[in-house]
């Protein structure tokens, strides 16, 4: 399975912060924001990954990754010159996804919590067409919302409804076979011009083909698309890390336990940034523990 990073758009949600900056590229406490997504597909075994992005933004994220060979990936990347909508990362990334499965993740999402690597292996394992996720939220009309039955089934979705059928919101993050690409191509524009993901995982469910993850009490899923959701992110990092003295989204160390980057690598990342709190971190895994 191959994954992409959408990273495009004007973030004008967040103006002025983002007039100049990718939103993408903002701190999230002490690491860009596109380390928090990165890290689910790493945290997946997802080794090949496209990251696309606007022609003024993508030259600093090759400056950030490279290709990806400092975390034992592939990185490759794609320029979206409009914003057209989710589904347009498929047809954007055709000649990369091949003939292969996809995960899509949104590049403004963070997800923590102590199931959540068991979550991605299982939606890849048991993918059958597409798979969602369901995340319980106090207000979902703000989000797309989707409706489950009691035998677990996806009875409708919703884009953004004023009244919500259910409290389940549907984050930015994705499973589809390879035959996405095709009902990607198939979409057509929304009334406010984009091509919406709700239409592809809509096919899905007509065809009986999709899935729908649960996230229960212990799983975190935060939007950073304002600067108040920005703000309660990086306090819940800084909380996290500073309590149990272990890092969120640390991408070097979650190589290093998928076995992507062996202990030279780790060693050399953690010399380069020795002089921060995350360069320490990463010594000290090498000092007190190796890869479970």
């Amino acid at each position: 399975m191959k994954g992409i990073v959408l990273a495009g758009g004007r973030g004008t949600r967040l103006y002025p912060l983002t007039v100049s900056v990718s939103k993408q590229l903002l701190p999230i406490y002490d690491k860009p924001l596109i380390y928090y997504p990165l890290s689910v597909l790493l945290l997946a075994g997802i080794r090949e990954i496209l990251i696309i992005s606007t022609p003024e933004d993508l030259p600093s994220y090759q400056r950030l990754f490279g290709d990806g060979s400092r975390l034992g990936i592939r990185m490759e990347y794609q320029v979206q010159e409009t914003p057209r909508g989710l589904a347009d990362a498929f047809i954007l990334g055709e000649s990369f996804i091949g003939g292969d499965d996809v995960c899509l993740v949104l590049g403004d999402n963070l997800f923590y919590g102590q199931g959540l690597s068991s979550m991605l292996a299982k939606a890849i394992r048991e993918c059958r067409g597409a798979t969602i996720f369901g995340c319980p939220v106090a207000d979902p009309s703000h989000f797309g919302v989707v409706e489950i039955d009691l035998n677990g089934e996806v009875r409708s979705l919703e884009e953004k409804p004023q009244k919500p059928r259910s409290r389940y919101a549907v984050p930015g993050l994705y499973f589809y076979q390879n035959d996405v690409v095709k009902l990607a191509k198939q979409v057509r524009p929304s009334p406010r011009g984009e091509l919406e993901i709700t239409a592809i995982n809509e096919t899905y469910r007509q065809q009986g083909r999709l899935q729908v993850a649960k996230m229960g009490r212990g799983m975190i899923w935060l939007d950073t698309g304002t600067p108040q959701t920005m703000l309660q992110a990086g306090c819940f990092v800084e909380a996290v890390q500073s309590k149990l003295g272990l890092y969120i989204a640390c991408l070097e160390e979650i190589a290093w336990r998928r076995g992507f980057i062996g202990d030279k690598e780790l060693y050399e990342a953690g010399k380069r940034l020795e002089m921060t709190d995350y360069g320490r971190y990463l010594l000290r895994l090498l000092q007190e523990e190796r890869p479970q």
